[in-house]
């Protein structure tokens, strides 16, 4: 993986993102917090509907959750990536060799493919008069509230480790 890490950390350098993130007083720093707000984001709104699902709050409908929640996380999702393609190009390189960094990424993966298979396999069935799910769904929903929290966990790390 760090080779390729590497590679795309020259092409960040190459079209002078590295220098406008690393340079410009206030790109990091306000990088940094919009990072933090796509995580709140993303583990606020996923996070109560993959608790929904799980089986907690019964009494609220989670089709509704479900509609109003999910963009939000959506959106949450949209700000790390951007906020992170940021931060990765103003050190890049260092990143490039974090094990830690290195395993963020490979969760943000497990985690993105976890939330397609529940797409794919349960997502038709939170309907109007969906109460809960089965087993498996809700073992998909607790995975997905654990592997955020704990990528959001590594993100923390990276600058103490």
């Amino acid at each position: 993986m760090e080779p390729a890490l590497l590679a795309a950390a020259g092409w960040l350098e190459a079209v002078g993102l590295r220098q406008w993130a690393s340079a410009t007083p206030w790109v990091y720093p306000a990088a940094n917090v919009l990072h933090v707000f796509g995580l709140a984001m993303l583990v606020g709104g996923i996070g109560i509907v993959d608790l929904r699902i799980a089986g907690l709050w019964r009494s609220l409908p989670l089709a509704a959750l479900n509609k109003a929640l999910t963009p939000v996380a959506v959106a949450g999702l949209a700000v790390l990536v951007v906020s992170g393609v940021t931060l990765f190009a103003a050190d890049g390189t260092t990143l490039s060799r974090s094990a830690i960094f290195q395993w963020k990424l490979l969760l943000i993966a497990a985690a993105l493919a976890n939330v397609v298979l529940f797409r794919m396999w349960w997502q038709p069935r939170i309907t109007a008069r969906a109460t809960d799910l089965p087993l498996r769904a809700r073992a998909l929903a607790v995975l997905s509230l654990l592997l955020w929290v704990v990528i959001g966990t590594l993100g923390r790390l990276i600058a103490y480790v």
